[in-house]
């Protein structure tokens, strides 16, 4: 394996595409709809597969990464973004959708691969720190592509904008087999050694029933609120579309600093005040938006870093707390593959909610339910991760 700061490096470059290439579609829906005629639930789905993908093919992306070794399934990953971006740009509707599935899958892959190369490579005590960098970079890609698509789309048309991610793709894949070695990056090894397996060790079944549940009531939060918080802030505060998103964007890119911060945290705090401290600039969100809205720009602060942070404690949690390798896949398989289930249903159900009250009230409170699952569970959980060093 190449040197610890240039997996580093690799890792970053790899998250980058992790997000950026499915968020890049909802800045163009607009100019897709015009061409393509898709309807208002094709466009819904185009924006959901991925996260759906995240449920549904982690088991299968967990196999590869144990059959085909870890560095192979990072290869996979890159190489299957950088096929999915060239053909949802090439054609129509069909094509549009065919790309979208393959990126959602290749994605899924490297969801599970990532986590397993930092426990396999990294040294305990910078585990934490590879994790927070690599999620960091995922939200810095999904800022980067979010902001740049519309006016890019602008110059070039949409199917230009939509390919030219394929640009992070080709530099990760270079990258990566300078790193690694062509023949390790191309050759399935089989079986991912790692270490040997372990007896499964007492409790670990409530540990990752514990760290779904944390994870979902994670992902539930934030792509509910991605999903609303700009029209929450058009109704409630009078904001247009422009303004909405730009408010809106401070919930994504102070992510990084939730990211970076929790393993800087756990040097100096346990990993249960690290999740109280988390849960509770979460709670801030849906509990400020319902009593002080006008303060929305402290509640999207307090929750980007509690997003970006919380992701980053159970990612963690999962390398640290697996007996081995193999554990450690089926338990981010089982918590990424459940808690993006809960993910896809956040956006509709939210939506449903308030359709229905015609209020945003329920709707934050059907929020506040996930947070506080977010909060409890992922408490009780990372309660045996030992503090970092």
């Amino acid at each position: 394996m190449p040197k610890s700061w240039v997996l580093l490096a690799c890792i970053g470059l790899l998250a980058l595409n992790l997000r950026g290439p499915f968020v890049a579609v909802a800045p163009l829906v607009g100019l897709m709809q015009a061409e393509l005629h898709f309807s208002p639930v094709m466009l819904g789905l185009l924006t959901s597969i991925p996260v759906l993908c995240f449920s549904l093919a982690a088991p299968l992306a967990s196999l590869a990464a144990r059959k085909f070794g870890a560095e192979f399934a990072v290869t996979l990953t890159i190489v299957g973004v950088l096929a999915g971006v060239v053909v949802r740009s090439a054609g129509g509707p069909a094509l549009v959708v065919a790309g979208t599935v393959v990126i959602g899958v290749a994605i899924t892959i490297g969801n599970i691969a990532v986590p397993l190369i930092i426990r396999r490579d990294f040294a305990p005590r910078r585990q934490g720190t590879a994790m927070g960098i690599y999620t960091a970079a995922l939200n810095i890609g999904s800022f980067l592509t979010s902001v740049i698509m519309a006016p890019l789309a602008a110059v070039t048309g949409w199917r230009l904008a939509l390919a030219a991610v394929a640009v992070l793709a080709v530099a990760a894949v270079a990258v990566w087999v300078l790193a690694v070695g062509p023949r390790t990056a191309f050759l399935a090894e089989g079986e991912d050694g790692g270490d040997p397996p372990l007896a499964r060790a007492a409790g670990s079944g409530w540990t990752t029933f514990g760290l779904t549940a944390g994870f979902g009531g994670q992902a539930f939060s934030y792509y509910g609120v991605t999903a609303w918080l700009p029209s929450y802030l058009h109704d409630e505060l009078g904001m247009n579309a422009a303004q909405a998103g730009a408010a809106s964007s401070i919930f994504q890119i102070l992510a990084i600093v939730g990211g970076l911060g929790v393993p800087f945290a756990a040097k100096y705090m346990s990993t249960t005040a690290v999740a109280v401290t988390l849960g509770t600039l979460w709670l801030a969100v849906p509990v400020g938006l319902l009593f002080l809205p006008q303060l929305w720009w402290l509640w999207s602060t307090s929750g980007g870093i509690a997003q970006g942070g919380g992701i980053t404690l159970i990612f963690i949690a999962i390398i640290k707390l697996a007996r081995d390798q193999a554990s450690a896949g089926r338990m981010s398989a089982t918590v990424q593959g459940l808690g993006y289930c809960l993910a896809a249903v956040a956006p509709p159900l939210v939506g449903f909610v308030h359709d229905s009250s015609e209020s945003w009230t329920p709707a934050l409170l059907v929020i506040l339910v996930s947070v506080l699952t977010f909060f409890a569970s992922t408490t009780l959980s990372v309660r045996k991760v030992p503090k970092g060093r």
